[in-house]
């Protein structure tokens, strides 16, 4: 009876495979979208099922560890070991491209600096004498911002407790403030973007007693006004509908599961001057330092900046600049922007340090530079050329597990850090991330000390242009302070 039985079901499942099979045939050859599959049904599929796991097959079994972008395996692989303390060793040589241009190398010095004259890098007041509770910026390196929204609530958690036990800052990014930002206790700076996010009346137009209500967070250190990212300068920020859950909504002031589109710019700041008039609003508001995000693409918008300030006095300047690479973008992004618009962080911060240092603003306005800087020796070119700090969210989004799945803008991170998926979020304990958040940042600040030391330089603050060559056409290196050379200092009267 029991043969009979298993016959029938064999029989009967026979059947349903040859009917789906049948339809799927004649769905196939009868469609009109797809030329593959009208031309060979069937087995056509195969062909999109290969290019959809493609990206994944040449990740692990066909790319070198140098050859994947945006993070090749092997910057990938040092982020992890300093997330994991396990440190940046390698054996057997290095394996980059030091020949190639662009090559990043530090200048040795003969007699390195001996242990027991190595000093920590000192910390840096930002908005000292311009506002009533300045900043103290103490990590050199800190978490750039990614909204609440484009990563999940137990990723922001643990940026925010691995924060605080490294000692740097998190930038909420302009998804507004969460619960989860405060839950860690860390120093945060609260970004407006252009939809306010947060900081928005019924209008979307700013808000004075909400912006009153974060600055009454002590952690709330600072506020950065965002002009654009390196992701997709031109245009506002980009939460799919399909992230936008009850609570990022109530968050936002938006709607449940719609698109979360920014305006492409602050409809109420149109030009320098008004710009200048908002930072000076916020920051006679709230007692707290202010600064502006922006990526660039070219020195149009620095010149004119630092002449606005020469004109109308310090007190209007921002408190700090935000400069991101074009380069940067650690959330979704027409691709059209992401690979084409603004200058890479690599020519676009010598040009804004330069400007600064000669109109005299260097040690008035703090710089901070972003745009793929996750790796010591990046920080450590940054602050050669004139940086203060550096900023960096996919290195953060690394030592929290991320395998560049490329599905941040999908809802489906396997790795649950940019997902509002409850059963892919399981997989990131907070408690066991937040420490590798914290190793992250620590290693890191220890890993450029020691480019600094090796320099002869007691601390990192103390590396300048001369310390770096980069590779050029041929395979010869040059000095940083020859391909930009310090300008000549502002006359005094």
């Amino acid at each position: 009876m029991l043969d009979v039985l298993l016959a029938g079901l064999g029989v009967l499942l026979a059947i349903s495979l040859t009917g789906a099979l049948l339809f799927l045939y004649v769905q196939d050859v009868t469609q009109e979208k797809h030329a593959v599959l009208r031309n060979f049904p069937l087995v056509g599929h195969l062909r999109y099922f290969f290019e959809k796991l493609g990206e994944y097959f040449r990740q692990y079994f066909f790319l070198g560890d140098r050859e994947e972008m945006p993070f090749d395996r092997a910057t990938r692989s040092w982020a992890y070991r300093l997330a994991k303390n396990e440190g940046g060793i390698v054996g057997f040589g290095s394996t980059y491209p030091m020949h190639q241009p662009g090559a990043v190398l530090f200048v040795n010095a003969p007699f390195p600096i001996l242990e027991e004259e190595q000093q920590d890098a000192p910390a840096l007041l930002i908005g000292e004498g311009y506002c009533a509770t300045p900043f103290v910026g103490r990590s050199l390196v800190n978490i750039s911002a990614m909204s609440f929204g484009a990563i999940s609530q137990p990723a922001v958690r643990a940026l925010s407790r691995g924060a605080a036990a490294a000692g740097c800052w998190l930038d909420t990014g302009e998804g507004g403030l969460s619960p989860h930002h405060l839950e860690g206790g860390c120093d945060i700076i609260f970004q407006i973007g252009t939809a306010k996010y947060g900081v928005r009346d019924e209008l979307g137009q700013l808000a004075d007693e909400k912006l009153l209500a974060v600055a009454a967070h002590a952690s709330v250190r600072a506020f950065e006004i965002k002009l654009s990212q390196g992701a997709k300068p031109g245009k506002g920020g980009v939460l799919p509908g399909n992230k936008v859950t009850p609570e990022i909504a109530r968050i936002r002031g938006i709607a449940v599961g719609r698109d979360s589109l920014s305006p492409n710019r602050h409809p109420d700041i149109g030009d320098i001057d008004a710009l200048l008039d908002r930072v000076e609003h916020i920051r006679t508001l709230t007692g707290k330092p202010v600064g502006i995000k922006t990526a660039i693409g070219s020195s149009r918008f620095i010149d004119e900046l630092t002449a606005a300030v020469t004109r109308r006095g310090l007190h209007a300047a921002p408190d700090f600049l935000t400069l991101d690479g074009g380069e940067g973008g650690s959330g979704a992004a027409p691709q059209a922007l992401a690979d084409h618009m603004a200058m890479s962080i690599d020519e676009a911060l010598p040009l804004v340090v330069d400007a600064l240092l000669a109109s005299g603003l260097k040690e008035r306005i703090r710089l901070i530079a972003a745009g793929q800087l996750v790796t010591p020796a990046r920080v450590a070119w940054a602050l050669s050329a004139g940086a203060d700090f550096v900023n960096t969210a996919r290195g953060f989004m690394f030592s929290l597990g991320c395998i560049q799945a490329l599905r941040c803008h999908t809802n489906t991170c396997p790795t649950g850090i940019t997902t509002h998926d409850a059963r892919l979020q399981r997989g990131l304990v907070v408690e066991d991330k937040a420490a590798r958040v914290a190793s992250y940042c620590r290693n890191m600040n220890k890993e450029v000390a020691m480019i600094a030391h090796s320099c002869g330089l007691r601390q990192a603050r103390e590396l300048r242009r001369g310390h770096v060559r980069i590779v050029q056409a041929g395979g010869r290196s040059v000095a940083l302070d020859t391909l930009y050379p310090y300008p000549e200092p502002p006359a005094t009267s």
